[in-house]
């Protein structure tokens, strides 16, 4: 019962009853068209047949009188020694019948006789009508008989009208409509029967590929995202619905790999803040004793802390750029304003660090579209990064220029440079440049901030490609398109603009 009701809601259960319900509502009517043309034609025909037998008995009978007298008599002008003529006359007297206006049998058939006689009345209205008069009737064994009713004139006296009835058997019409209806009443089910069964198969193999997506969703866990439905190169909806689902997919695999990452990530990078935390905290309960060792136990702890916090607030950041949560609010800004702006904030930086800074502008004005606090955030981004690792005495540049519809912006340093080794991962996330031996330390940073620069790059159409050389610097190269790829639309945060502007 079960196993029925689960065939009954499925899918292919409703194509096929769709299927079949159209169909049998086609093909019964198309039938009951035929049916009905054919019954027309048959009755057509019967009408014709009349037709002709009437101009047959008007242009052999005439009604006489014998000497003048008031005696009127049928008489047919036959000449039997022709035969089509003989053969004619006879045809038409297979079932007629003729009287005069009272009702009196003049002359007539057998065969209309078993039809019963025409009474006086409706005589009467025949002859008082101004065309032929068509009716049905039955004889006694309830043969159909199709009657045309008429009138002629007398041959001496033309004032004078004559009733004159004549008839053709509808028993082969009938016989032909009835075998045909027969024939359809049997065949119908055949028909429709054998619809069903190839719609159930026709729909079976369209709902194929469905059942393949359901399937294939079934095996879709955490360990198996790449799976993939193969197109059949139709190019039909299926394909369509084929293509969604794999782009479903991908976007679910990329989203589940970007969970795994931040949760790797936290993992990673909290764990040793915590520990450090944990063991400077234990060491305080266990051995100090003056309120002084405690103070410095509690302050390294707190900037362990606030270590953690910017760890969580860039992760969260960083998570939520890269699942399109923030989304860019752009707006007509000159890249040459911004850019200057930011190089003016670093100089005192720079200067402490014994560092030249310059901006070098191949441009007077940059206009674009532009979101100025993600810009800004790439920007310092760079120069932080170029500070740190730029010795004493080095030169730090940026080269902003314009090329077509595009703005170039390049932010070149005389560095320590980096190993060709750690250039493919440079923009990964946490991932740090460190010499042999090296230590990582808070001062170097998270390991985010080119993570971001990325990240803020491609949500503004661009390109970044970096060039360093151990020793001798680094040279970040990034492309800007200055027309807006997409609509600005205004997403919060749950960080402030300082924070957002915080290098990483």
């Amino acid at each position: 019962m079960a196993e029925r009701k689960h065939i009954t809601r499925g899918l292919r259960f409703t194509l096929t009853a769709v299927y079949t319900l159209v169909f049998t509502l086609l093909l019964v009517g198309v039938s009951l068209l035929f049916r009905q043309n054919l019954a027309t034609s048959l009755d057509s025909g019967a009408h014709d047949d009349l037709d002709q037998n009437w101009a047959i008995v008007k242009a052999y009978l005439r009604i006489v009188s014998d000497s003048g007298q008031n005696n009127f008599h049928p008489v047919w002008n036959v000449d039997f020694h022709d035969p089509d003529e003989s053969s004619a006359v006879a045809g038409a007297q297979k079932v007629y019948l003729i009287a005069d206006a009272q009702g009196h049998v003049m002359d007539g058939s057998s065969n209309y006789q078993s039809l019963g006689m025409d009474k006086p009345a409706q005589i009467r209205r025949v002859l008082q009508s101004p065309g032929a008069i068509w009716t049905e009737t039955t004889d006694g064994r309830n043969v159909p008989y199709l009657i045309r009713a008429s009138y002629v004139y007398g041959e001496e006296d033309a004032s004078k009208k004559f009733y004159v009835a004549i008839g053709t058997s509808l028993a082969d019409s009938r016989r032909i409509l009835n075998r045909f209806t027969l024939q359809g009443v049997i065949l119908l089910p055949l028909v429709i029967l054998t619809g069903i069964v190839i719609g159930w198969i026709f729909a079976g193999r369209a709902l194929t590929p469905v059942l393949e997506i359901a399937q294939t969703a079934q095996r879709i866990s955490g360990s198996n995202l790449s799976l993939r439905i193969p197109v059949r190169g139709a190019g039909d909806e299926l394909d369509r619905l084929i293509e969604t689902f794999n782009q479903m997919i991908e976007r679910i695999e990329i989203n589940f790999n970007q969970v795994r990452q931040f949760s790797t990530d936290v993992s990673h990078e909290l764990r040793t803040p915590i520990t450090v935390v944990r063991g400077q905290l234990e060491v305080a309960l266990f051995t100090a004793t003056t309120v002084e060792q405690y103070r410095d136990a509690i302050v390294n702890s707190l900037s362990d802390i606030e270590r953690l916090s910017q760890i969580v607030r860039a992760l969260l950041l960083l998570s939520q750029a890269e699942t399109g949560q923030v989304i860019l609010q752009k707006q007509r800004l000159d890249l040459v304003d911004v850019v200057e702006n930011i190089v003016e904030q670093f100089q005192i930086p720079a200067e402490g660090g014994e560092l030249t800074l310059r901006l070098i502008a191949g441009v007077s004005h940059c206009e674009g579209d532009f979101d100025r606090v993600q810009i800004e955030r790439m920007l310092s981004n760079l120069l932080s990064n170029a500070i740190k690792f730029t010795p004493p005495g080095g030169e730090i540049r940026v080269v902003l220029d314009r090329r077509d519809h595009e703005a170039t912006i390049r932010v070149e340093d005389t560095g320590e440079g980096i190993p060709d080794e750690h250039l493919p991962h440079i923009f990964d996330r946490f991932y740090r440049v460190r010499g042999a031996g090296e230590q990582a330390s808070p001062e170097k940073g998270l390991g985010l901030g080119l993570s971001f620069v990325a990240w803020i790059v491609r949500a503004h159409g661009g390109t970044v490609e970096v060039q360093s050389e151990p020793g001798k610097g680094t040279v970040f190269s990034l492309t800007l398109p200055l027309s807006s790829p997409g609509g600005g639309v205004r997403e919060e945060t749950n960080l402030a603009p300082g924070e957002l502007m915080k290098p990483v």
